[in-house]
């Protein structure tokens, strides 16, 4: 690309930037920002990672404030092509435009541009570089062989139920302090909205349409056309199967059979490639014997409720699976905010007890996931797997979330807390 060029990109880029941080409704987002601050404290790379259109390019402006930095986002189609002899040219053009004292250098969806693993390594020993990307594995291979020790990734997630309060002026300190029947009516009201809605900025602003536009790219930019998949057909419809049963367990095995694949390391690929686009996670069944948990089967979540809404209609009629996916992608989210050190599983037995999730950290915990914990069978249900897998797993700190049921109560010297979704998501702790 020539120099004309790539100017006129980054200064209508820059331009568009100042319009949405001056004219949209933007809020401090809660997770990362001391992390991610004390990495740009000197001349390094921090890395913001994360599905594609959760807020990425805002975090960093957010982060840097009032600095003068350069940003070029390579998301952009008039710079589909450029090459890393082309990022050379980028920086000329930031010092041509910010002058050669630039300290900071954004790099938005930095995978697009293959080589660039080299350009960065260079430019952050003199500058303080942000880059972003839609794919975990930004930070493997050539770049990670260099960086060794020299740089700090964060995961960025879409709106929580707390943010989503947050853009909408609701004070989650009110709700969170109040018993009133209005109060607990309004939290519910906007969790069913977060439901539908789901986290990811742009809706709120341009309708759950938008959400269509984004599954599509995920799969097509930063799946199919990343991992250059032959097999496009499969790898969509896959990729609509896996949202349509979040919640569920899935296995390799039969995957294959369903898509009429031949190798089940082809099943294996094509779902990794997913995972590392952020749109599904896959956790595994908790077992003391790695063996065994490698080979059981696994369960499959969404990154966002509005996205399964869009792809599969109807879910949001699902509302207990709904809410184990919430609570999911909520766990995940505090793993990478506050509690790195923390592990998510789900437990089941051969008379097919389950419990939703395990949470191995500083405090083990188990959860179940139920909308109506008041009907007396499905009460007695989770109850019972409760109690197994706490007597197997050796782990007494009990809970149950519920829709709008609260309550405590001691069963085998055991504690089980009852909790509303809402309640619980205004929480931070660990579980």
């Amino acid at each position: 690309m020539n120099v004309a060029e790539i100017r006129r990109v980054i200064q209508e880029q820059e331009e568009e930037r100042k319009k949405l941080m001056t004219t949209e409704r933007i809020i401090e987002r809660e997770g990362g920002r001391e992390k991610a601050l004390n990495a740009i404290r000197f001349p390094n790379i921090l890395a913001i990672l994360g599905v594609r259109r959760c807020g990425k390019s805002v975090f960093s402006w957010l982060l840097l404030g009032d600095r003068k930095y350069g940003y070029i986002n390579f998301d952009d189609e008039a710079l589909y092509g450029i090459t890393a002899k082309d990022l050379n040219v980028v920086l000329k053009t930031f010092y041509e435009l910010y002058g050669t004292d630039l300290e900071f250098i954004v790099l938005d969806e930095i995978q697009n541009v293959d080589g660039w693993e080299l350009f960065a390594n260079r430019l952050r020993r003199s500058k303080r570089v942000i880059i972003t990307g839609s794919n975990s594995k930004l930070l493997s291979g050539e770049l990670a062989t260099h960086l060794t020790g020299r740089h700090i990734d964060f995961l960025l997630f879409p709106f929580s139920f707390r943010e989503f309060l947050a853009y909408n002026g609701i004070s989650q300190n009110e709700l969170k302090d109040s018993y009133l029947t209005e109060s607990s009516a309004t939290a519910e009201r906007m969790l069913r909205d977060y439901i539908v809605k789901g986290g990811f900025p742009e809706v709120y602003k341009l309708g759950d349409e938008i959400l269509k536009s984004i599954f599509s790219d995920i799969v097509k930019k930063d799946v199919i056309r990343r991992y250059n998949i032959k097999n496009v057909r499969v790898m969509e419809v896959l990729a609509r199967y896996l949202v349509s049963n979040f919640s569920n367990e899935i296995t390799f095995n039969k995957l294959k059979n369903i898509f009429e694949i031949k190798k089940i390391s082809t099943i294996k690929n094509y779902i990794s490639y997913l995972q590392d686009a952020y749109l599904i996670y896959i956790i595994e069944r908790f077992s003391p014997k790695l063996k065994q948990q490698i080979i059981a089967p696994k369960k499959v979540y969404c990154i966002d409720t509005g996205i399964i809404n869009r792809i599969s209609p109807g879910s949001s009629e699902k509302l207990g699976k709904m809410m184990e996916n919430i609570v999911l992608i909520e766990l995940l989210r505090r793993k990478s905010y506050w509690y790195e050190d923390m592990e998510v599983y789900y437990w089941k037995d051969y008379q097919q007890h389950e419990v939703d999730f395990v949470v191995i950290g500083k405090e083990d915990q188990l959860i179940q996931v139920c909308y109506n914990i008041e009907e007396f069978n499905t009460r007695e249900r989770e109850i019972r797997s409760l109690l197994k897998a706490s007597r197997e797993i050796a782990c007494k700190k009990l809970l149950v979330i519920t829709w709008d049921y609260e309550d405590e109560i001691e069963v085998e010297n055991r504690r089980i807390e009852f909790i509303p979704l809402w309640r619980w998501l205004l929480r931070v702790s660990c579980a």
